[in-house]
């Protein structure tokens, strides 16, 4: 394994050890590698979703029925 020094404001460090101080994580790189993993599985997962849309084609809806649609989905 490497090493990777970074600089954090005080903030993100007490963040950080009261996530460790919950039992979850055992120091912080553990805390930071499970940081990673997670933002590589949503980038995984976005660039999985572009290429659906992708494939599925030219949408016959109109983008205000579109945004209609959403804002209603949001306030349910």
């Amino acid at each position: 394994m490497t090493s990777l020094n970074i600089s954090l404001t005080e903030q993100m460090r007490d963040w950080i050890n009261a996530q460790i101080t919950t039992g979850q994580y055992a120091n912080a790189s553990d805390y930071m590698r499970d940081l990673i993993r997670h933002d590589q599985r949503h980038y995984e997962q976005l660039n999985l979703e572009l290429i659906e849309g992708e494939k599925s084609g030219v949408s016959k809806r109109k983008i205000s029925g579109i945004i209609a649609t959403s804002k209603a989905k949001l306030k349910q």
